[in-house]
């Protein structure tokens, strides 16, 4: 059988660039490389099956057959890149969502946990601000009672506040007496 070179140095040279293509498709695995490169490996194979169909009628049927199972190789060849690289961008895209979602998890986790300290500080100011009322109110009381104390001691109807001694009736001076 013939060499793609005994055949056309044309065709021989776009072989060449499409396995160069396919090496470094097999090395590199960014998903914007690969599609660019991939485009230039089909706009070659394209290019090789048209060198291939002009050279067709002044070919041997020998030459034929290897030309055209030359290009099959190519097709199968790319198309198992293209299904390599999908099923690899495929895989990183689902770990990064699984990232994602994990992440969404613990902020949702967060948010309840924030959720439910908010809710227990707010019940603590509601019952500071109730205590404080109330202690205001006692302190109100006992103060009103004190100034009427004060102020109408002869008051019967208000009892005396135990701790604090009645106020004084009259004076009597010692040297007095």
């Amino acid at each position: 059988m013939a060499s793609l070179a005994t055949v056309s140095e044309e065709l021989a040279e776009i072989d060449g660039q499409i396995a160069d293509i396919f090496r470094a498709l097999s090395r590199s695995r960014q998903l914007e490389e690969l599609t660019d490169k991939l485009r230039e490996c089909k706009r070659l194979i394209k290019e090789f099956d048209r060198e291939l169909k002009g050279l067709e009628d002044r070919n041997d049927p020998d030459t034929n057959k290897m030309l055209n199972e030359r290009k099959q190789s190519l097709v199968v060849h790319d198309t198992i890149n293209v299904g390599t690289d999908t099923a690899a961008a495929l895989k990183a895209q689902t770990e990064q969502m699984s990232g994602i979602i994990n992440e969404m998890d613990a902020i949702h986790f967060s948010i309840k946990k924030a959720s439910k300290l908010v809710k227990e500080i707010g019940r603590q100011v509601a019952t500071d601000k109730c205590i404080m009322a109330l202690l205001f109110l006692i302190v109100l009381g006992v103060v009103t009672i004190i100034i009427v104390k004060l102020v109408n001691p002869h008051n019967k109807d208000i009892r005396d506040i135990p701790g604090l001694a009645p106020p004084v009736q009259s004076r009597r001076l010692l040297w007095k007496c």
